[in-house]
C-alpha cells in the first residue's frame, strides 16, 4: 500500500535523527542563552521581553523542524537576538530616555479610591476587569485603595489607603508612574 499521507506521520529515520540532534543542541543553547541573559529573561515579562521570547521560540522551532533552515542559521539568529536584548537593556540603564521607546511606563489607574477614567481608556481596561483583579487581591471596596498602578509587565500593584492625606508627589516610589494630566485636579497637593 503506497499511501501519500504516510509522510504526515513519518518521513525517514535520518529526519528523525536530525530533529533529535537539533532539539538537543537547541535545548542546550537555550539554557546557555537564558543563563547569559539573566533572570529578566524568565521573570514577569514586559512587552519587549515577550516579543524577544516569542521570536526566540520561533527560531528554535524553525531550526529544529524546517529542512531549509540550518541549525547554524537558527543558532546565529538566536544569538543575535539575545545580544540585541542584552545591549538594549544595557543601554536603557545608561540612557534613561531610551526606556520610553522600549517599554511602557507604569500607569496610575486609581487615585485616592477613584478610577482615573482617561488612564483606564488609554490602557483598554474595563471597570469589571479592574474590580475582578482587586477582589483577587482581597479588596471589597474601591475606597480601601489609595492607588492602583498598571505595571509594565501587566500586573496590578495595589497600594492600600493607609495615609489618605499623602499627595502623589510625596510617594517616592511613584516617581516614574505615568500620571494623566487632569489627575492633579482630583486631589490637589497641600501647599
Amino acid at each position: 500500500m503506497n499511501d501519500p499521507d504516510i509522510h504526515l506521520w513519518f518521513n525517514d529515520w535520518n529526519r528523525i535523527a536530525s530533529v533529535t540532534i537539533g532539539a538537543v543542541i537547541f535545548f542546550a543553547f537555550a539554557v546557555l542563552l537564558t543563563r547569559l541573559l539573566g533572570k529578566r529573561s524568565t521573570a514577569q515579562m514586559n512587552n519587549f521581553d515577550w516579543i524577544i521570547a516569542v521570536a526566540m521560540g520561533s527560531l528554535l522551532s524553525s531550526g529544529i523542524l524546517l529542512k531549509d533552515v540550518s541549525i547554524a542559521d537558527a543558532l546565529v539568529a538566536m544569538g543575535i537576538l539575545g545580544l540585541c536584548q542584552w545591549m538594549t537593556t544595557w543601554l536603557v540603564l545608561r540612557v534613561p530616555w531610551l526606556a520610553w521607546a522600549v517599554k511602557p511606563m507604569p500607569r496610575l489607574l486609581v487615585h485616592d479610591g477613584e478610577i482615573v477614567e482617561a488612564a483606564m481608556r488609554a490602557e483598554r481596561i474595563s471597570e469589571d476587569e479592574l474590580f475582578s483583579r482587586l477582589r483577587g487581591q482581597g479588596y471589597t471596596n474601591l475606597p480601601e485603595v489609595q492607588w492602583v498602578i498598571l505595571e509594565t509587565d501587566g500586573r496590578l500593584t495595589v497600594v492600600p489607603d493607609m495615609n489618605p492625606e499623602m499627595p502623589l508627589s510625596d510617594a517616592g516610589l511613584m516617581r516614574n508612574i505615568n500620571v494623566d494630566p487632569g489627575l492633579k485636579k482630583i486631589k490637589p497637593d497641600p501647599a
